[in-house]
């Protein structure tokens, strides 16, 4: 079973050789740049750059995906706003938008032509064409709830969830098209796993309430077209929403390091009974599927300041808590050591499950 196989076979509840350790998020380094010659922000806007940068952790580290783009601002910019595309260590930011309220939010009809799209679709078939069947190809897209606090304001948004919510959810609804048609044309493009990032419906900017009633439908409605295996990732401590995110329709639920892998286990399998077989996490209680648990090495703390060691040990602890795919609880900062991207690697075939 090849690298692509074997995390697609995780995703299909299927049993596998090994744990894969991925990025579904944000994976730009500097010490990469430098080793390919893609920095940022050139290969936010190149995609001989971006498709070398995507794919560079697997070339120098062994991460086991290629995973692109780099940011959350590529339907915002698209659709109209203005964005700084940054430098090689700060990623891209929305800056201004052109819309007051949602009845200016509209998609153009050229909107796939617009922007970076057309760069982002480019360097999917370049990664299709270098490693075809091998390697899974991972590409990010932005939430409708964070779309909509790019095009509106996160402040805004935010605000008008307390004093607007039938403007919050005209405008979502408009979001929702939009990510719904990028997520199509890049699946028509080819890659294995889409990866929806939404940060902004963290439980630290919404009350859970309000996920669970104006957020988690827009997700199901867009988990519905994606046509590929997908994953929802969303910031922070994500515990009071997990069982809204596991019902959703995504195949994995990404996690950062403040979600207790176990208790989020318990909460989406309703506490049944886990064992791990091989390199796959199986229920020994029945039930519906659910999705697989995806992190949560800290990408804040441990990858980006932490030691080898360090990230050892704590590979270590999410493999014992039956974590079903290792990888970075959220983007990688850019001036994370290669090293210790290496050692997620070394240290998931050091600590098989007969070692735990």
């Amino acid at each position: 079973m090849n690298l692509k196989e074997n995390v697609l076979a995780v995703l299909r509840d299927e049993e596998t050789d090994v744990t894969p350790v991925v990025s579904v998020t944000q994976l730009g380094i500097t010490e990469a740049m430098e080793k390919t010659d893609a920095f940022w922000p050139e290969a936010h806007s190149d995609a001989e750059k971006m498709a070398a940068l995507g794919s560079s952790l697997y070339e120098l580290a062994g991460l086991e995906c290629a995973r692109i783009p780099f940011c959350l601002t590529v339907e915002a910019e698209a659709m109209g706003c203005k964005v700084d595309l940054g430098n090689k260590d700060r990623t891209p930011q929305v800056v201004e938008s052109p819309f007051e309220s949602s009845s200016d939010i509209s998609i153009p009809d050229d909107f796939l032509s617009k922007g970076r799209i057309p760069v982002v679709l480019e360097a999917i078939k370049k990664l299709k064409d270098k490693y075809g069947d091998t390697l899974p190809i991972i590409v990010g897209i932005t939430g409708p709830f964070t779309l909509t606090g790019h095009l509106l304001g996160v402040e805004k948004l935010v605000r008008y969830m307390r004093t607007r919510q039938n403007e919050v959810e005209s405008a979502l609804d408009e979001a929702l098209d939009i990510s719904i048609e990028y997520a199509n044309a890049i699946a028509d493009s080819g890659p294995d796993i889409i990866c929806v990032a939404d940060p902004t419906s963290a439980p630290e900017l919404i009350d859970p309430l309000q996920f669970k009633t104006i957020v988690k439908p827009r997700l199901e409605d867009l988990a519905i077209q994606i046509n590929t295996s997908k994953v929802l990732h969303i910031c922070g401590s994500t515990e009071p929403i997990i069982k809204d995110m596991a019902a959703t329709g995504f195949d994995g639920l990404s996690i950062e390091e403040k979600v207790d892998i176990t208790r989020a286990k318990e909460a989406i399998k309703g506490g049944g009974k886990t064992i791990r077989v091989g390199g796959r996490t199986m229920s020994m209680g029945g039930g519906d599927k659910v999705p697989k648990i995806i992190g949560n090495i800290s990408s804040s703390e441990t990858l980006f300041r932490g030691s080898p060691d360090q990230v050892k040990e704590e590979v270590k602890k999410v493999l014992e808590a039956g974590v079903d795919i290792i990888a970075p609880s959220c983007g990688l900062a850019p001036n994370t050591p290669l090293e210790n991207i290496k050692t997620m690697i070394e240290a998931r075939n050091e600590f098989t499950v007969s070692n735990i």
